[in-house]
């Protein structure tokens, strides 16, 4: 590793295929940092970020998978020696019939793909950074995560215990030096929103790069006294 590497901050992003996870990735990448970048595709991965990097790590995984989550924590701490931020991009949204008429099947995608990804996530890097004397996480919930909305059901309610879960390891983790925050966004510009509302003003909508600004600030130093934050990002929508 060369001495610059060495120096710089390490930024694990889960979901870094997606558009959020290129924004979060290109935003720290400004600042120089070193990126272990997880997504389940590793196809998706290359074509995400075609030109290789040695301050840039793939890292295919299933993030439900415990055993493959940690793999690739395990590779990103061999290549870089720390992780000094976690942001947990990985989610994912469906919108659902009336709660009554909400299935086994789609409540628990939703909670696995919003929930236990974070949690698998944490479980292999809190660790390590309470062994290396502090660092940040920032979780993406949803602006929705704090109030049911009609045949949102199952998403407000998984996005809620993202929100709850960022008070409670919040709390539990100050102490350690480690910030733990969550951002709340509204619809995000994304090319599969786009499709999915044809007829919508995606100018409204958070950019991208809007939203990964305020996860990179979340990790700055100028955050450090905010723990437990849950921050609206709501474009104009």
């Amino acid at each position: 590793m060369s001495e610059s590497q060495r120096s710089a901050p390490t930024v694990m992003v889960t979901g870094a295929a997606g558009s959020l996870g290129s924004a979060v990735a290109e935003a720290f990448n400004g600042f120089g940092a070193n990126l272990a970048l997880i997504d389940l595709d590793k196809v998706q991965l290359q074509r995400a970020y075609p030109h290789p990097s040695e301050r840039q790590l793939l890292l295919p995984a299933n993030l439900l998978e415990q055993a493959q989550v940690q793999g690739a924590v395990d590779q990103a701490l061999k290549r870089f020696q720390r992780i000094d931020v976690l942001c947990n991009v990985a989610g994912g949204f469906r919108m659902g019939p009336a709660v009554h008429e909400t299935s086994d099947a789609d409540w628990q995608f939703l909670f696995d793909i919003n929930v236990r990804t974070m949690l698998n996530a944490v479980r292999a890097v809190v660790p390590r950074m309470i062994a290396q004397g502090g660092g940040s996480i920032i979780n993406v919930a949803a602006y929705s995560g704090q109030k049911g909305v009609a045949q949102m059901g199952a998403y407000c309610a998984s996005k809620s215990v993202v929100i709850r879960l960022t008070e409670a390891m919040s709390a539990e983790l100050r102490e350690k030096n480690i910030n733990v925050n969550c951002v709340l966004p509204t619809i995000i510009d994304t090319p599969p929103n786009r499709a999915a509302m044809p007829g919508a003003d995606a100018s409204r909508w958070v950019a991208p790069q809007a939203l990964a600004s305020t996860i990179v600030f979340l990790a700055s130093d100028a955050a450090h006294a905010m723990h437990g934050a849950a921050v609206p990002v709501t474009g104009l929508s």
